[in-house]
């Protein structure tokens, strides 16, 4: 238990979130640009949850590392991590046409958010939701999101678990 407190402690857990993150948007970009799978609304609110996680691990590897802030940082990424999990669910019912929900061609942000303007070479969309492609293994893209987001949530419900019992046994210590 102590070295995974540990390792959930470090630089390294969040550069390792970090790199995912920025991963999973060059796939992404790749995809639009290289191989012209152009992105639904559902594509892009998942690219702005892997966002959003980019941007909560930056910020949270470069913060002075106290068990408070680790431990809003992982409440933090763990919501995006959710957020992205409940997108690519979304994307994998209307794929296999088990939803009934459907798909705009907008991305539906508020006028004061309207981020699909700000970047649209990221955040633009430009297609209705249909198939995915195909990806490794098989897989296609929202099945391969909806593993990644498993990873992730599994992973920093983990380091929450870490940082919760760290903190349980400070405490626990600090009273004997």
């Amino acid at each position: 238990m102590q070295t995974a407190a540990t390792l959930f402690s470090t630089r390294g857990y969040w550069l390792t979130i970090t790199a995912a993150s920025l991963a999973m948007l060059v796939i992404a970009l790749y995809y639009q640009y290289a191989l012209g799978e152009e992105p639904c609304q559902v594509c892009i609110q998942a690219r702005l949850w892997v966002s959003a996680l980019l941007l909560v691990s930056v910020t949270f590897m470069t913060l002075p590392q106290n068990r408070h802030l680790k431990f809003s940082g992982n409440l933090l990424a763990l919501a995006c991590a959710a957020g992205l999990g409940e997108r690519a669910w979304f994307l994998y019912q209307l794929e296999n046409g088990k939803g009934d929900g459907s798909c705009e061609f907008q991305l539906g942000m508020p006028d004061w958010f309207a981020i699909d303007q700000w970047f649209p070479s990221l955040f633009e969309v430009r297609n209705l939701c249909s198939f995915t492609p195909e990806m490794l293994f098989g897989l296609s893209m929202a099945e391969g999101l909806l593993l990644i987001a498993g990873l992730l949530t599994v992973a920093i419900g983990c380091a929450l678990i870490c940082n919760l019992m760290t903190a349980k046994s400070r405490s626990t210590n600090a009273s004997q």
